[in-house]
């Protein structure tokens, strides 16, 4: 019997013991394929030795030093390395231990940024629906993920939303991409006024959406256009990369291919790699200097916050990704995965969409493919799909509520940085294998 209070209580789960590059092997010596990193966080694969000895280089001189009293070389020259190839404008680096955490104090240092500059009637923050922001309750509060959100509403604060960036769903036929983003961005706009001009603190978005719709990319123009609407209100703009970020899109930031800064960068996942829990929000230097020049202090703070053994393991990541040149890699695996998925699933009649950046890339499934009805969700296709990869040796993540919430079913994947053509083949075999075993008598 198990004393651990496991996330699934009911599900007999098997027993991980080791990872060997992508993958993952059980008590029992099967292997399996994780496609998916996990969710999106191991973008190294398992073992690797860089890693590894960086860990145990750091444990032997120090492994903890608290943030109140030290700063660290692991955590300077982490911060160092993020600031040089961070988007334009954002300066500082405050580190925590996950994606929740950074996307909290996100939240706060919004807040307090506009009590230090003498706005403090700015309290309202805008999300998109069908969103996911993280699990603690002010990440949870803002995000847009309705199934997750639902037994937590009483103790949630406001949040207000607009629609999300999924031209599988919301783009007219008829209407080019410029157009939807001007139709986004015009909604924004309205909602800033209808709350108040001077009442919208900020607006926060995932780069390109994650677990909710599974791998939804922006259209091109949508965030510059989003860029000018924050900045015509000074309304801050958050960007959430926790999963899009470090790489995963092919790009160290994901938002550099759409070509803006946003005020506060969320980060997390593949920063560490999953070797040790680490997140970090980047700030803009406007924002840390108002706290300098004002109380002096951000009123914010946790107990691993900084922690010396995760800097040093996830700037050993980074500098392992940057000196193998693995984006260059993310991006031809990317476009591999994303075409052998479309030519093996090309008359599917349950595959509507394909999409994603980089090796983040969702497969959106479908009762009608011509209407794009979702399956019903008592039908739990997702969790079908899950549990029949996992017998056939593959690891995916699949998502359940993603055309509205509550219906609709996608399978994301988000396989290792380091994983070769042939990989990436098996990959789309083990998940082709795995919808017919579970559609094929939908």
């Amino acid at each position: 019997m198990s004393h651990v209070f496991h996330r699934n209580p009911k599900q007999n789960m098997p027993m991980a013991v080791k990872g060997e590059g992508i993958y993952l092997i059980d008590g029992n010596g099967k292997r399996y394929l994780d496609a998916s990193g996990g969710a999106a966080v191991s973008c190294l694969g398992h073992e690797h030795p860089r890693i590894i000895q960086a860990i145990k280089k750091q444990a032997d001189m120090l492994e903890y030093a608290h943030t109140s009293f030290f700063t660290t070389p692991a955590a300077e020259e982490l911060a160092d390395f993020l600031v040089e190839r961070a988007p334009t404008g954002l300066e500082r680096v405050y580190f925590l231990s996950g994606g929740s955490e950074a996307i909290e104090a996100s939240l706060k240092l919004a807040r307090q940024y506009f009590v230090e500059i003498g706005q403090p009637q700015r309290k309202y923050f805008i999300a998109r629906r069908q969103s996911y922001h993280g699990n603690t309750l002010g990440a949870l509060a803002i995000g847009g993920n309705a199934a997750r959100r639902e037994p937590f509403l009483p103790i949630l604060i406001p949040a207000h939303y607009v629609s999300p960036c999924y031209a599988y769903r919301g783009q007219n036929p008829n209407a080019t991409e410029e157009q939807y983003a001007d139709r986004l961005a015009a909604e924004l706009e309205s909602k800033i006024l209808e709350l108040g001009a001077d009442q919208v603190a900020a607006f926060i978005a995932e780069t390109v959406v994650g677990a909710t719709l599974g791998a939804v990319p922006p259209v091109r123009t949508y965030f510059q256009k989003i860029r000018t609407v924050c900045d015509k209100y000074g309304v801050l703009l958050i960007l959430d990369e926790v999963m899009s970020g470090m790489g995963r899109t092919g790009r160290l930031f994901a938002c550099a291919e759409d070509g803006i800064s946003p005020d506060l960068l969320a980060i997390a996942k593949g920063l560490g790699a999953g070797y040790q829990p680490i997140g970090a929000m980047l700030v803009s230097q406007k924002m840390y200097e108002a706290v300098l020049n004002g109380s002096g202090a951000f009123q914010h703070g946790h107990t691993y916050i900084g922690h010396v053994m995760a800097c040093a393991a996830a700037l050993e990541v980074q500098r392992t990704i940057e000196e193998e040149n693995l984006l260059e890699n993310v991006r031809a695996r990317g476009e591999q995965l994303r075409s052998l998925l479309s030519q093996v699933f090309v008359n599917h009649p349950h595959v509507g969409n394909i999409r994603g950046r980089g090796l983040l890339v969702g497969v959106e499934l479908v009762r009608d493919r011509a209407s794009k009805k979702p399956f019903d969700p008592k039908d739990k296709i997702n969790a079908q799909i899950k549990m029949e990869a996992m017998q056939r040796g593959l690891l995916v993540y699949p998502g359940g509520g993603t055309a509205d919430g509550k219906s609709g079913d996608h399978v994301l994947l988000a396989p290792p940085f380091i994983c070769n053509s042939h990989d990436i083949e098996k990959v789309v075999d083990l998940l082709a294998s795995t919808l017919d075993a579970v559609l094929g008598g939908m």
